[in-house]
């Protein structure tokens, strides 16, 4: 049995189940053989419409301010004091490190700022005496202006010597490391007997709250002028889909495309109620309003889905019947389905053929 005569089989048990106990005549064929649809079937009409044209943006969480704690100073760690997961308060002690090289640094700085001042005395007073004698043309002008060069050379000095003290003492401070923020440790990258140096990350703090959508954007979406800083993006969290939707802002967007994603990197702030709820890294998605677009659109009840094929039956003036295979998209707003092939828009098709039951569908 070939598939016409399937097809033909079902449609004559999907009048039958619709008209009931009609007479041969009404459900049958006309004078060419064609198969002819039953005065009562239910009909529908095929649709040309316009609807919202989107595209589907993917992305994660992060947090509205992300630091990488780090010392300034090269010496071995003695205390960790936070953990990951922990909350911490601006100023609270993360981390400490033995300050006794901080101290040997200051100490250091101190030396030579007494050793700078030992020397301004003494070329300031040596200044004194050649003016004196200049005064009394005892002293030629070259050995004044050289006197005064010393004594300015050893104030420079003397600047010089307090700043590096300065200094020290502002590292020797940072043997404690402090929360910069009010936040969460996300990283703990450090241990006790760890050596601590300059740039070397020992924990990462995330601030509580806001957070933002970080989103990859085609180049087709950036084109069509969709985003720009300030509009509104809905993005929704697959994994909790108690939340609803939530509205953000764009706050950022990169000026150029990856070179090999060729997709822009958006984020977008979202409501700092959000971050209550939400951990970062958590997969977001979004969707963009791109205009409207031309779709063709039929009652999801014409279509029947027979060995892999969608097929629905198109019914002409006269009430002859003829199948079509069609490629269906996604459910409209409206619950129809799209209809991407197959259909032009303007047919008038039979509705109802899935509903036949099982026991009354022929197969082959």
């Amino acid at each position: 049995m070939n598939a016409k005569t399937i097809l033909m089989a079902a449609l004559a048990l999907a009048f039958v189940a619709c008209g009931g106990g009609h007479s041969e005549t009404a459900r049958g064929a006309d004078a060419s053989g064609a198969p002819m649809a039953p005065a009562d079937a239910r009909r529908g009409s095929v649709e040309r419409l316009t609807v919202p044209r989107s595209v589907e943006l993917y992305g994660t969480l992060e947090a509205d301010r992300t630091a990488a704690v780090s010392a300034r100073v090269m010496a071995q760690v003695t205390a960790v004091d936070a953990a990951a997961g922990d909350a911490v308060r601006r100023g609270q002690t993360l981390v400490q490190i033995d300050p006794q090289a901080a101290r040997g640094q200051l100490s250091q700085a101190q030396g030579a700022l007494a050793q700078a001042k030992a020397a301004l005395a003494l070329a300031e007073r040596n200044y004194e005496r050649y003016r004196a004698l200049s005064e009394a043309d005892a002293a030629s002008e070259l050995e004044l202006d050289m006197a005064r060069m010393e004594h300015e050379r050893a104030r420079g000095a003397v600047e010089q010597a307090e700043g590096a003290v300065s200094a020290a003492a502002s590292v020797a401070s940072d043997s404690t490391v402090t929360a910069p923020f009010d936040g969460r440790v996300v990283r703990r990258l450090v241990e006790v007997g760890d050596l601590a140096a300059p740039g070397r990350p020992l924990m990462t703090i995330e601030s509580l709250g806001a957070r933002r959508a970080v989103l990859q954007v085609p180049e087709s979406a950036v084109a069509s002028s969709a985003l720009a800083v300030g509009s509104t993006v809905t993005v929704r969290v697959d994994s909790r889909p108690d939340l609803g939707p939530l509205t953000g802002t764009v706050a950022e967007m990169s000026p150029g495309a990856d070179p090999l994603s060729h997709a822009y990197e958006v984020k977008v702030a979202l409501p700092p109620t959000s971050g209550e709820a939400l951990a970062s890294g958590t997969a977001v998605r979004a969707s963009v309003p791109l205009g409207e677009r031309s779709a063709v659109a039929v009652d999801a009840a014409a279509v029947l889905r027979r060995g892999g094929l969608d097929l629905v039956v198109l019914v002409d003036g006269d009430g002859r019947t003829s199948s079509r295979a069609v490629t269906v998209g996604a459910p409209l707003a409206d619950g129809r389905l799209e209809i991407l092939s197959g259909l032009d828009g303007g047919e008038t098709v039979l509705l109802g053929l899935a509903a036949v039951p099982a026991a009354q569908r022929v197969e082959g």
